[in-house]
């Protein structure tokens, strides 16, 4: 029971796995935003393909 409990508090006081999980939540929110505004995304791209498109063509 004390090594579960000593296990239990290094886990606790190590700060290594923050990192990762503040990284895990950060592209879980992306990835919302990503989803939640994909067809405005989708236009804005499109319309700046097309405008490189006509002017590489003036060039």
């Amino acid at each position: 029971m004390k090594r579960m409990i000593d296990a239990v508090k290094r886990f606790w006081q190590e700060e290594d796995g923050i990192g990762t999980v503040e990284m895990i939540l950060i592209l879980v929110v992306l990835i919302g935003l990503v989803v939640i505004f994909r067809d405005q995304l989708t236009t804005l791209i499109n319309g700046i393909f097309e405008r490189i498109t006509t002017d590489s063509g003036a060039l």
